[in-house]
């Protein structure tokens, strides 16, 4: 079996999942998000726990794999072997998309930002976040939908929101006016990135 796939995903207190024929939805405090499993996999709620499994007839497929493979004396085959490619390779990927709208409508998602440099510098303006990077001119950048940005230092950036995806993009999209450089380490970079460093030119 997927070793991701398999894992039942627990629902957090105060959020509420339901079942909308394929689409999963959850409203929690950080707000409502849904994701709809591919129909080669179903869905279930049972017990407060969401399980992903394949459809039942790529189950009995596998399972009939695995039983003529016996019958012919061959090592035997796990249950992930057996399975459709197509199917196994989308298992793991729905369960975890599942679990990041369950967890985010809970608990959210944040990322952080590090300003390094002389002079670079992030300020709040209004719902706005204003860069100052070396640049001749401030970089404005504007947070989107469900966005929520700020900057309790001036050297440092936090994104956060419900959707997981949409808090990466922001995130990226910040770090890209101004990626971090390999000599001197200058630029904006995820909290606790390693920057690979070049050694300059010798005289």
């Amino acid at each position: 079996m997927s070793r991701i796939g398999k894992l039942p995903i627990p629902v957090p207190n105060g959020t509420t999942v339901t079942l909308n024929g394929n689409t999963i939805e959850a409203k929690g405090p950080k707000g409502n998000l849904a994701f709809t499993v591919s129909d080669l996999m179903s869905a279930e709620i049972k017990d407060g726990e969401v399980q992903i499994m394949p459809r039942e007839n790529f189950v009995k497929e596998a399972n009939e794999r695995i039983k003529a493979n016996d019958e012919k004396g061959r090592k035997k085959m796990t249950f992930a072997e057996a399975l459709d490619p197509k199917v196994r390779t989308q298992w793991g990927t729905a369960r975890a998309n599942a679990a990041n709208v369950i967890n985010g409508a809970a608990t959210g998602f944040s990322k952080t930002l590090e300003l390094v440099g002389v002079g670079y510098r992030a300020q709040m303006q209004g719902n706005d976040l204003k860069l100052s990077l070396g640049y001749s001119h401030d970089v404005i950048f504007k947070a989107p939908e469900g966005i929520k940005i700020e900057a309790p230092k001036p050297t440092e950036v936090i994104v956060s929101g419900a959707d997981k995806q949409a808090v990466g993009q922001a995130a990226a999209e910040i770090r890209q006016f101004r990626k971090p450089e390999p000599f001197k380490g200058k630029g904006v970079r995820y909290q606790g990135e390693y920057v690979r460093r070049k050694e300059g030119k010798k005289k």
